[in-house]
């Protein structure tokens, strides 16, 4: 694990800042971390405004977009929303279409079966709308690279709006608008939207266009914090708004999905992390498992005894993910000790049998225990298909461009991508890929990293610190809870392995001999002998509420020590 101290800003900055918000110095580093320079800068982070997030018509091909739905409605078209199977898509079909049937019956929803139907637009979707006659397709968080199916739709008779956050190859398909603010002729201001957040600012639009009270929008924006978590995007900027009101909604009127998913739980506030490891799996696991129609029924179902059976049923998708999820991970990590690949600087597996919902899983997993570029390939028809995941600071998306002539399509990210291929290029590809990323990536980069905020004695530890770095949440890339290190530090006889088979650290520290600060260091079982015998170690960590036995203290939550 390298531990990284970031660099410090100059004394005189933070001096600066620091009498400007009338708050100390370490409060004052850890906002210019955050690009945080001033006091206007500062009202923003701790107290985001619905009134800060963009006009939406500043986005490209809003006004087209708009004025297609608004004249669908008026020519009593029939709009179909489609979009994908997993979290960002899901909500977002969700969200779009409830809205667009506030205004309007004639919308339906199609989700393709992520097994005959693959990534994307696809054919049958095309089909299907030209069968049941939809003359509008609105395509949430795909479509950006759909060239030829746009086409073919065109020539149904079928115009197409494209909402996506996915970086568009050369040619942008010729539809009715194409909404996707990494275009680069798309100057809105904010390109880290996630899908979701895409079909709110469509939402946001017409809702303007309409001259409605924006009080109508607030209800949807629990799915669009719900996204933003799942999707891993930045939580800066425009996505910090939203996730910040979205996560209001959750905790004071979710929808009544959320309500059946989140019913049975003992927590009184949920956080932005609760979301990204109870709420969203549960959404995922439906499209992963059996089809993603069951989380839009979930998350647009109004009837609260309905909406607890379709729980039900995707606690048991869930259930069955995590078995399936176990399995695979467990095969294709002794695959890589047997083909002795342990040493490489990508992991490139395959199995044909392999369940095609939990490849994005697995290949997350494979990236924790190696840390390197993955890709997790299974048969899916007669292609192949894989998920791609990156380590940090890695462009994944960029090395597979530099393998295209291996792969037949791919689209996604830096960090996650996707792709098929046809089975014979399998060992090509596989040798190429190894080749680019052991060209082009930084040796540092396949080992973990821990970013530290700032070096912190204990005795500069309080509740109001505390108090203070709760309010910089909600918490995520681009605004990660605060992480510190303290050196010079002893166990006062506490320290012990708990959990199971004492996977787990349990310790009280000090520091000078002065108080003492319980912490807990999970997966750091194997630590305990650093810290045992009076061993002066340091650890990285971050502050938490420990709840226990109804009483609430400060601890430490550990990352590493040493």
């Amino acid at each position: 694990m390298r531990w990284t101290l970031k660099p410090k800003h100059d004394d005189d900055q933070i001096m600066a800042l620091a009498k400007i918000l009338n708050v100390n110095r370490l409060i004052a580093q850890l906002l210019l971390q955050r690009g945080i320079t001033s006091y206007e800068e500062a009202k923003k982070f701790f107290r985001p405004q619905l009134s800060d997030l963009h006009d939406p018509f500043l986005m490209k091909d809003m006004e087209l977009a708009v004025k297609r739905i608004e004249n669908a409605i008026q020519t009593n078209e029939n709009i179909l929303v489609y979009g994908e199977y997993d979290v960002d898509v899901t909500t977002a079909v969700a969200l779009l279409s409830s809205y667009l049937l506030t205004l309007y019956p004639n919308v339906a929803t199609y989700i393709p079966d992520r097994y005959k139907e693959g990534y994307g637009i696809s054919y049958a979707g095309i089909d299907f709308a030209d069968d049941n006659g939809f003359t509008l397709i609105i395509a949430l968080d795909c479509g950006i690279k759909a060239i030829e199916k746009v086409a073919y739709a065109s020539e149904k008779g079928i115009d197409f709006i494209i909402c996506d956050h996915h970086r568009p190859g050369e040619k942008i398909p010729d539809a009715v608008a194409v909404l996707d603010p990494k275009r680069e002729d798309c100057s809105y201001p904010y390109d880290e939207l996630c899908g979701c957040g895409i079909g709110f600012k469509l939402i946001q639009a017409l809702n303007f266009n309409r001259e409605d009270s924006f009080d109508n929008l607030i209800p949807y924006l629990d799915l669009v914090a719900t996204a933003i978590g799942a999707d891993i995007v930045p939580i800066t900027g425009e996505n910090r708004v939203l996730a910040y009101f979205g996560l209001e909604v959750i905790n004071s009127a979710p929808r009544i999905g959320f309500k059946a998913i989140i019913n049975n739980l003992q927590k009184k506030k949920l956080t932005i992390t609760d979301v990204v490891f109870i709420i969203a799996p549960r959404i995922n696991a439906a499209g992963r498992m059996r089809h993603g129609q069951y989380a839009v029924n979930l998350l647009t179902e109004q009837n609260m005894e309905q909406a607890l059976k379709y729980a039900l049923d995707i606690e048991e998708f869930n259930t069955d993910r995590k078995g399936l999820d176990k399995e695979i991970t467990d095969e294709a990590l002794d695959m890589i000790l047997r083909n002795k690949e342990e040493n490489r600087f990508t992991s490139v597996v395959y199995k044909d049998t392999w369940h095609k919902g939990v490849i994005g899983i697995v290949a997350s997993r494979l990236t924790e225990t190696y840390h390197r570029p993955t890709l997790v390939f299974t048969k899916s028809g007669e292609k192949l298909a894989a998920s791609a995941r990156s380590v940090k600071g890695f462009d994944v998306y960029n090395a597979l461009e530099q393998c295209a002539d291996s792969i037949e399509q791919f689209g996604g990210h830096k960090y996650a991508a996707g792709l098929t291929m046809v089975e014979d290029q399998y060992e090509i590809f596989k040798a190429q890929f190894e080749s680019v990323v052991a060209k082009t990536i930084d040796p540092n980069l396949l080992t973990p990293e821990i970013l530290i905020d700032a070096k912190l004695d204990l005795d500069q530890i309080s509740p109001k610190l505390l108090r203070i770095i709760q309010q910089f949440a909600p918490f995520g890339p681009g605004n990660m809870r605060p992480v510190f290190m303290s050196e010079n530090l002893r166990d006062t006889g506490y320290a012990k392995g708990v959990g199971e088979g004492n996977k787990h650290l349990k310790l009280s520290v000090s520091q000078n001999n002065t108080g003492k600060v319980g912490a807990i260091g999970f997966n750091l079982g194997s630590k305990l002998s650093v810290v045992q015998n009076g061993n002066f170690f340091s650890a990285v960590f971050s502050l938490e509420e420990n709840h226990w036995n109804g009483m609430v203290s400060l601890q430490l939550k550990i990352k590493d020590l040493r």
